[in-house]
């Protein structure tokens, strides 16, 4: 039995190109900072639909071309149409509101002056006590509010041609780089793959932990904030409430925080129909919100995600939020997935820890070998055929 081949020792020339390697990627990242989140969901969209472009094209006699533009097409369709559409509407909705309140048709003092005509004595005693009651005072603060919020977006607006311009192009980039990832995404994932510095089992076990909590992030999500936005949008436009599309689109939003989530809007629009002697309304909108909107998460979330990717809640509210106050809109993916990667990593290490020298070359070849056939069962399915 041949003994294996001693490993030449490093030497200071592979340090400095490993170094170049380093400073070269971060260049490159540094270049397409511009078009950050562009990229980044277009990652994202070629990761949950490469699976059916490969499904597809196998259908079709191979034609991942033909394959990747028609699900471009349906994402089209399906997500970015409906997006544009929907916040143009927005707009136009807040901008309604804004001229009700700045008309007086809408005015804020008396409905707080209604609801203080409901509320006890001690409640009233409080209010009084933190200046509360001066609702000439809250209605001008108020619409000051509203009116700075949308002396900011009137001064986009006048700037629109250069912002529609960024807006067509990180569109184009995003829908160009996904028709690519989603027709050679397999090929590209392969060399990175090969390219990662990593002992080969861990490496596919990152990688596939990466791609499942992706695909987990989106769909328990974005499924989830999409249908409890649109169901309680419906419940607020039924029960006449004004501004149904804001209210949706709020609840959508802060669906993204879990234990709270849409609780934060139709809760405190539920205690003010009720002070406000509008008890049926009220209570069918409590009833909808703990029965209807709630049971949306907490039924569909689990299902989506699974029970094996899901993280606590307080690491998912954590992440989120900080994911949205360091990037944006874009946080709500990056936040949890760089948790969860967290948590897989350091999973890992427990499991060398804890396995019978798993960290040894041996049991690590050994390791190898049993990754190989989880590969292939991982594979079978992912693309049944």
């Amino acid at each position: 039995m041949e003994s294996p081949r001693p490993q030449p020792p490093y030497r200071l020339e592979d340090y400095g190109f490993a170094f170049l390697v380093v400073i070269v990627s971060a260049a490159f990242a540094w270049l397409l900072t511009p078009y950050f989140g562009a990229v980044l969901w277009g990652v994202v969209a070629a990761i949950l639909f490469e699976p059916l472009t490969f499904r597809l094209s196998r259908k079709m006699g191979g034609k991942p071309s033909t394959a990747a533009g028609l699900v471009l097409l349906g994402l089209l369709a399906v997500f970015i149409i409906p997006a544009i559409l929907l916040g143009v509407s927005l707009v136009q909705e807040v901008t309604m509101i804004y001229d009700k309140v700045s008309t007086g048709q809408l005015d804020i003092g008396h409905m707080v002056a209604k609801l203080r005509g409901s509320i006890p004595d001690s409640v009233e005693g409080l209010v009084e006590r933190y200046g509360l009651a001066d609702f000439e005072s809250l209605r001008r603060q108020f619409g000051s509010g509203i009116a700075s919020g949308l002396q900011g977006l009137a001064t986009r607006l006048v700037s629109a041609g250069q912002g529609a311009l960024s807006f067509l192009a990180a569109l184009g980039v995003m829908l160009y780089l996904t028709f690519f990832l989603l027709r050679d995404g397999r090929h590209y994932g392969e060399m990175i793959r090969d390219a990662l510095p990593l002992r080969p089992h861990l490496r596919d076990r990152l990688i596939l932990n990466f791609l499942v909590v992706v695909r987990a992030t989106m769909k328990g999500t974005v499924v989830v904030a999409v249908l409890q936005g649109l169901v309680g949008g419906i419940i607020f436009s039924l029960l006449g409430i004004p501004g149904s599309l804001l209210w949706g689109v709020m609840m959508g939003f802060f669906s993204l925080l879990p234990a709270v989530g849409t609780g934060l809007v139709w809760v405190p629009m539920a205690i003010y129909l009720l002070a406000t002697g509008q008890v049926w309304q009220g209570s069918i909108l409590a009833f909808c919100g703990m029965f209807v909107i709630g049971m949306i998460d907490n039924l569909l979330r689990p299902v989506l995600v699974g029970r094996d990717t899901r993280l606590p809640d307080f690491v998912v509210l954590i992440a989120t939020l900080a994911g949205l106050q360091l990037f944006g809109l874009n946080g709500f993916i990056i936040g949890p997935v760089i948790a969860a990667l967290f948590i897989s990593v350091w999973n890992l290490m427990r499991e060398m820890r804890s396995s019978d020298g798993l960290i040894e070359p041996d049991a690590i070849d050994l390791a190898d070998e049993a990754t190989e056939q989880d590969d292939a069962r991982t594979e079978a399915v992912a693309h049944p055929s």
